[in-house]
């Protein structure tokens, strides 16, 4: 062929190189594999760390929370309080991903929106406590009132991001429905990235928010793999199918440390792994006696039975062998020095397996009985094995204990639905506080009130709960926090539930990648970087 006819061949193949070149060049993706896929796209429906470390990737709070969970000026570039009321100013010039303006109606509405989303498993009312009035005096002024004097105000709100009040209103009371947010339809804020699409059991996609307030994010598009299986997770890493991995196995750490073409990063964690025993009345799913007939009561009423189940669990050997030493044995549900948690309460109890048997005969169940423990498989470190290792525990002393371990979507259905008669779990305190955690785990369940929104062991102690209530009106870090540690006291020598440890939180990624780990153990794309 003439060199005549071949330019515009070759022309037009340069230029289609150089587009192809120019995209590869610029198009900037991070993969990421996660734990557990979230439950829903809502920002108000479930408050669980699946969920909250993607809705807070693409709505910002007021406040946000940093690596150790202090609050930290967010859409409110400031506030101040006098006595019962807060005021908040917004940053000017605000805007959501859709371009629209981010005025103080957007936070009325968002607030207003919480207590009217229907069927929460477990419910961001928590974070209203307290507040009784929020109005918007103008476009960037928010001022919130609460009943009394509380000082967790800016802490709390790091946990609701805002919605756009125009594209999150509906008919419905909540405006947009929990199913519309999952289809993307109402789901806008003013994060770093956009939402895109969801494809469960596949993968979410978000794009970089091209009108973001803050820094501009390194990445064009964040996509998520839902991955439950540790091992899998490992295995795309090192296949290069994914960027970042939550959890690797415990098992693989050591290797993948060694590994010259990956990184590792490790954080202690505030997230308790627990087992909550159900002590609401005389009847109990999934126990019956040592000859496998009903009994005419709940074991878990008896203190006794309580704290037999606790003596029979060697934390340590647990940490040791099972979580490969990327856990800490607790005593109480926050670990010390946190705000609320106890210095007398730092070391947990050793094993006492004979004491636990003497108990269980003195409570009336010298023979024992037959229990079933909930676990989920794949929402929590090593949690299948954990509740095995704690069967295996609890078998020894007399209680026969067989496990139900589902997938967490079937796991906390269970759970919602009180199934269960002990289950493990775990809770991570957003807010980085003692007060938190006893009002969403054991204080007396008070949905209007926003208290024992995950009190599914139906707890209730009003001695605790008034300590826990009073708490909240001391604007004295150091009181308050006495009075929280009392609280703490008291729940666990009533062995109101049991806790087992503190995960630490591992996340492995390709060498070149750099990751800020968290004390809340979300994994936040925004503050994951390349190397220069």
């Amino acid at each position: 062929m003439p060199m005549r006819h071949l330019r515009p061949l070759i022309a037009a193949l340069a230029v289609a190189t150089l587009a192809g070149a120019s995209f590869n060049l610029h198009a900037r993706d991070l993969v990421v594999a996660l734990k557990t896929e979230p439950s829903s796209m809502d920002p108000q429906y479930h408050a669980l760390t699946p969920n909250i470390q993607l809705s807070q990737t693409l709505l910002d709070p007021l406040t946000c929370a940093d690596a150790d969970s202090a609050p930290k000026p967010c859409l409110a570039e400031s506030w101040k309080v006098d006595g019962t009321t807060w005021t908040f100013k917004l940053r000017p010039n605000l805007k959501f991903s859709d371009g629209s303006p981010v005025t103080a109606q957007d936070v009325v509405f968002t607030f207003d929106r919480v207590p009217k989303v229907p069927n929460s498993p477990s419910s961001y009312t928590i974070y209203l406590q307290q507040i009784t009035k929020v109005e918007a005096p103008d476009p960037l002024t928010v001022r919130i009132t609460t009943a009394k004097p509380y000082p967790l105000v800016a802490t709390n709100l790091a946990n609701l991001p805002i919605l756009s009040a125009k594209a999150a209103a509906g008919p419905a009371p909540e405006g947009k429905t929990t199913t519309e947010m999952n289809a993307g339809n109402g789901l806008v804020g003013a994060g770093p990235y956009k939402f895109v699409s969801w494809k469960r059991g596949s993968e979410i996609i978000f794009e970089r928010n091209p009108h973001y307030w803050g820094p501009k994010p390194a990445w064009d598009r964040v996509i998520y793999r839902p991955i439950s299986n540790p091992a899998a997770r490992v295995a795309a890493l090192l296949a290069g199918d994914v960027d970042l991995v939550e959890d690797p196995p415990t098992d693989d750490l050591a290797r993948l440390q060694k590994d010259p073409k990956l990184t590792v990063v490790t954080k202690p964690s505030n997230r308790i792994i627990y087992v909550a025993l159900d002590q609401n009345g005389e009847q109990t799913p999934g126990i019956t006696g040592a000859d496998g007939k009903p009994l005419p009561k709940n074991p878990m009423l008896d203190k006794r039975v309580r704290e037999a189940l606790s003596l029979a669990i060697d934390r340590k050997a647990l940490v040791d062998r099972i979580m490969g030493g990327v856990a800490t044995p607790a005593a109480q549900l926050l670990p010390y020095p946190m705000e609320g948690a106890s210095d007398k309460l730092t070391q947990a109890a050793k094993p006492d397996p004979e004491r636990a048997k003497a108990l269980l005969k003195e409570a009336g169940y010298p023979n024992g009985f037959n229990l079933v423990l909930g676990a989920p498989n794949g929402r929590y470190i090593n949690d299948s094995k954990v509740a095995q290792t704690l069967a295996a525990m609890w078998t020894r002393i007399g209680v026969k204990t067989t496990i139900d371990s589902n997938a967490p979507p079937v796991f906390f259905k269970n759970r919602d639905t009180y199934a269960y008669s002990a289950y493990l779990a775990g809770w991570s305190t957003a807010t980085g506080e003692m007060s938190n955690t006893l009002n969403a785990l054991l204080v007396t369940p008070n949905k209007e009130k926003g208290l024992g929104t995950t009190n599914r062991s139906r707890y209730s102690n009003p001695e605790m709960d008034r300590l826990v209530d009073a708490s909240a009106a001391v604007m004295d870090a150091g009181k308050r926090s006495a009075l929280l540690a009392k609280a703490s006291e008291l729940a666990m020598a009533d062995f109101a539930m049991l806790p087992v440890h503190f995960e630490h939180s591992v996340w492995a990624m390709k060498k070149g990648l750099t990751l800020v780990g968290r004390s809340d153990q979300m994994t936040m794309v925004q503050y994951v970087t390349p190397a220069k």
